[in-house]
């Protein structure tokens, strides 16, 4: 029988809002309003110094149903270049791992696979460079680190892809059995113009609803919009 859940993606500036003020509550609040099981950010830890997460870790286990995938790089941070992926406290996580990606400016990628409800699943969370070529080396980076785990199983890769037309880099997409989800623009906020931010899944992957999520609190909380699709798998 198959299992249904639904998966974001959310670029959250390091929780600085339109209004140029850091708030973690906010983006939890969004967060809560989007009721995913499985999220994964963007620019969730500060660039510099101890790169200490934008989400504290007690708020992010008080206020919502969340823990931070377990990648241990720095004691303060969630995330891997600014990459985390959350999940419901249900979720088992049967392993981890970051993923170098050849870069121009700091980027990578993380990568979990999970058990949800007996279900497997394999999560990308990723956010790719501004430039064309790197970004499709960086695509390739990440299909190979697909390739590379021991055993297939229902993959979505989510994240700020930093592409604007689905054709580009995205098409290396095609030689490796996945596919874009249909999801609205959603950069900038205060007038979405540019499809930055990407959901992709595998064929084995049922999209049931994609969109994009718009709140008062999401019109303030970062300068792009949550993205989730509703999916099954099994």
């Amino acid at each position: 029988m198959s299992h249904a859940l639904k998966v974001a993606t959310y670029n959250i500036r390091k929780a600085v809002g339109l209004d140029q003020r850091r708030n973690p509550a906010r983006i939890l609040s969004v967060l809560n309003e989007i009721d995913a099981d499985i999220v994964a950010l963007q620019e969730v830890d500060r660039r510099f110094g101890a790169r200490v997460t934008a989400l504290p870790l007690a708020m992010l286990a008080a206020d919502t149903p969340y823990v931070p995938v377990p990648l241990n790089f720095r004691p303060a941070a969630i995330g891997w270049h600014g990459n985390a992926i959350l999940l419901r406290k249900d979720i088992e996580v049967r392993h981890a791992q970051p993923i170098d990606m050849p870069m121009l400016e700091p980027r990578g990628a993380v990568m979990a696979e999970l058990s949800v409800s007996g279900h497997s699943l394999r999560v990308i969370g990723a956010h790719l460079d501004l430039s064309g070529l790197w970004r499709r080396k960086q695509i390739r980076a990440l299909l190979a680190a697909i390739d590379a785990r021991p055993r297939h199983m229902p993959t979505v890769m989510m994240g700020d892809f930093n592409q604007w037309s689905d054709r580009g880099a995205l098409n290396e997409l095609a030689f490796h059995h996945h596919r874009l989800v249909q999801t609205p623009k959603s950069f900038h906020t205060s007038r979405p113009v540019a499809r930055l931010d990407r959901i992709i899944v595998s064929h084995d992957v049922h999209v049931t609803a994609a969109d994009s999520h718009i709140s008062a609190l999401s019109k303030q909380a970062s300068d792009h919009l949550p993205l989730w699709a509703s999916i099954q798998i099994g």
